[in-house]
Formats: C-alpha cells, structure tokens, sequence
C-alpha cells in the first residue's frame, strides 16, 4: 500500500478530517492534503511522526493491508 493510501486508511479509520490530522501530526492541512493526493511525499520526520501517531492509537502501519 502507498504512503497515500495509509494516510487516507488510517484518518478514516480514526474519524479525522484532513486539517484534525495534519494538527495532530505537527503539519499543515495542505501537507495532508497533498499526501492524500499523491503529489508529495512526506519527509523523514514527517513519516516518523505518522508511525508514531499510528503506534498510539493502535494501527500497525507497517501491516496494513488494502
């Protein structure tokens, strides 16, 4: 599965609009905005900080399954 559809799996799965999402991870909503779309890519805290917000909230990034 893609960066892309993580995000937009692990936001719906938490009930998060994309603005809720990008405040709880430290960025802007553009910046989620265009994760979702597949028009950027996150950097590598930006990636840690999304692994870490799954880990809390009890998704296992890493197995996630389309």
């Amino acid at each position: 599965m893609e960066f892309k559809d993580k995000v937009k799996f692990v936001r719906k799965k938490l009930y998060l609009s994309q603005e809720m999402m990008a405040k709880e991870l430290g960025v802007a909503f553009a910046t989620v905005n265009r994760w979702e779309a597949g028009r950027c890519h996150p950097n590598y805290r930006a990636q840690r900080a999304f692994a870490d917000f799954c880990k809390a909230n009890g998704i296992d990034v890493e197995n996630i399954e389309a």
